[in-house]
């Protein structure tokens, strides 16, 4: 294993028409374990790639270590691949290792010490066996096996194929693969999403006994808070992204006090300028040619004229001079942050019960005996991956069938976030699809801007182009410019912001409507206001696994 720092000088990268990195330099060295935090589409994911190498700078430089790893938000593995094959791929070096050091070890037993060739193959056996110490490869292939029960996967038949796994499945899959190799620097783009508490904390604790850099893109708070030695902040700022020592608390009083201390530079600047710009115009008009004099400086005026003209000018002067210098060198208003200003999540219905389940059972995929939601109903759905929280959503919805009792209140909206983001029409802008689901005239009452989830730098962008965490927020916007009377959200958190995430989840606290959630975030099931549903880990087809 290399134990070379990870660094990026000046990175500038420039997506369509929109600059999306402007000169942005990191240093991550052996033992550093750094968060990427800032708003959705301030370039989290783009600056990951970059550190991989798998997009190049349109200038700067990386200079990275030859073993590193890569987690995607989206999978790196063929469909057909089986998880065998997967594992086998992130065990290959380790097995090298291990094969070359047998072969070199038979090299030197058999070749004398006096051979010429001898110190050469001593040389190498010390290489490889800091190789094999470094990925602890004797150690790879129970590794594998605890890693997998880790994440959650121990019970999937290892000839089973990604393409029969589900979304989440398939992640840990990949998540594991790298975890066991253990690679010098490694690159993670939203690891937490689709782990339940005991796959992050398993995730938490491998990160932390890691000995090389981790550089991670996440929204969950208390993984950040759990991992993270330093936190990089992507959001505009006077110098540029902004690094801070700590945790993700840490991070958020330093945070406060930074954009404050901006706000009140900017604002003493604009008044200083302000008064300069008056001084000038007042003075400059005490030395214009051809002033008339006032009474009382006519007494006296040829002594004194020179000296107090000139005193003036350069008054005049150190004022223009000041101004000059503060307007080329002022610093930028502090951009207004978005802010999550949905009036209402959910909309007023009657008292009452708006759903109800009676022995409700999906094959493989979730068993409850019994369900109420009401008209004002908070209701969190928790329990380990493939206990059926996502299956029970599409229940309450309306989109997947199921046996047993099932009654919705006639006439009930019942709007639904599901877990993956996609758009038919990618090429359509955000403005566009706003328009088009919701209709011209609500579109018109409530505009896309309003809501505080998309920027207007971003309206005219087509939807394809936006991040992950973008098009969740349109997704979200879509549901609550016309809020139903029953809202589903399941993993709601996921790749959002984290500050979008604090001001979501102060709106599901209160307002009209039912609310139902299935989440995995702890922070927010930590300060969750409602009721719980736990459902219990014998609803699961270990062979389904269905989040």
């Amino acid at each position: 294993m290399s134990t070379f720092a990870l660094i990026a000088h000046d990175l500038v990268r420039t997506l369509g028409t929109r600059r999306v990195l402007d000169g942005v330099s990191l240093t991550a060295a052996p033992g550093q374990r750094i968060g990427l935090i800032g708003e959705n589409g301030t370039g989290k994911s783009t600056l990951l790639r970059l550190l991989a190498g798998a997009d190049e700078p349109d200038a700067g430089r990386v200079v990275r270590p030859p073993d590193l790893g890569f987690l995607h938000q989206e999978m790196p593995f063929e469909p057909a691949a089986t998880i065998t094959a997967v594992l086998d791929e992130a065990l290959r070096e380790a097995r090298a290792d291990l094969a070359e050091l047998d072969r070199l070890s038979a090299a030197l037993t058999d070749t004398p010490p006096d051979a010429p060739q001898y110190a050469d193959l001593l040389v190498a056996y010390g290489d490889r066996l800091e190789s094999a110490q470094a990925s602890d490869a004797w150690d790879a292939d129970r590794r594998a096996e605890l890693t997998l029960a880790g994440l959650g996967l121990a019970a999937l038949a290892r000839d089973r194929t990604l393409a029969s796994l589900s979304g989440g499945q398939r992640g840990r899959v990949a998540l594991a693969a790298l975890l066991v190799r253990r690679p010098a620097a490694l690159l993670l783009d939203e690891p937490t999403n689709h782990l339940d508490d005991d796959a992050a904390a398993f995730l938490e604790a491998q990160l932390r006994a890691l000995p090389g850099t981790v550089v991670v893109a996440s929204h969950d708070r208390a993984f950040l808070d759990a991992v993270c030695t330093d936190l990089i902040d992507l959001d505009p700022s006077v110098g540029g992204p902004t690094r801070y020592g700590g945790t993700y608390t840490d991070y958020q009083a330093a945070k406060r006090a930074q954009r404050e201390r901006w706000q009140r530079r900017f604002t003493e600047e604009q008044e200083e300028m302000a008064e300069l710009r008056r001084a000038v115009e007042v003075t400059a008009h005490e030395v214009a040619p051809g002033r008339a004099r006032r009474d009382n400086e006519k007494m006296g005026y040829g002594h004194t004229a020179g000296r107090v003209q000139n005193q003036i000018s350069r008054r005049v002067r150190h004022a223009a001079r000041r101004l000059d210098e503060l307007e080329r060198e002022q610093v930028d208003q502090p951009p207004e942050p978005l802010r999550f200003r949905a009036a209402t999540l959910a909309s007023t219905a009657t008292d009452g019960i708006l759903v109800s389940l009676r022995g409700v059972r999906v094959p493989g995929r979730l068993t409850l005996e019994r369900l109420d939601v009401s008209a004002t109903d908070r209701l969190l759905v928790t329990g380990p991956n493939g206990t059926g929280k996502s299956t029970l959503l599409a229940v309450l919805a309306g989109r997947l069938g199921a046996t047993g009792e099932l009654r919705r209140r006639r006439g009930l909206r019942v709007g639904l976030l599901a877990q993956d983001t996609v758009f038919d029409r990618p090429e359509r802008t955000a403005r566009e699809t706003y328009e088009a689901t919701v209709g011209a005239q609500r579109a018109e009452s409530v505009p896309l801007l309003s809501l505080g989830l998309i920027g207007a730098a971003d309206l005219d962008r087509p939807v394809g182009q936006l991040s992950v965490g973008q098009r969740r927020r349109l997704a979200l916007a879509l549901l609550v410019a016309d809020p139903p009377a029953l809202l589903l959200l399941d993993e709601p958190t996921n790749h959002l912001s984290p500050r979008l995430c604090d001001e979501l989840e102060e709106a599901l606290g209160a307002g009209p409507g039912a609310i139902v959630i299935a989440s995995h975030d702890r922070w927010l099931r930590s300060r969750w206001p409602g009721r719980e549903l736990a459902l219990p880990t014998a609803a699961t087809d270990a062979g389904n696994g269905t989040s």
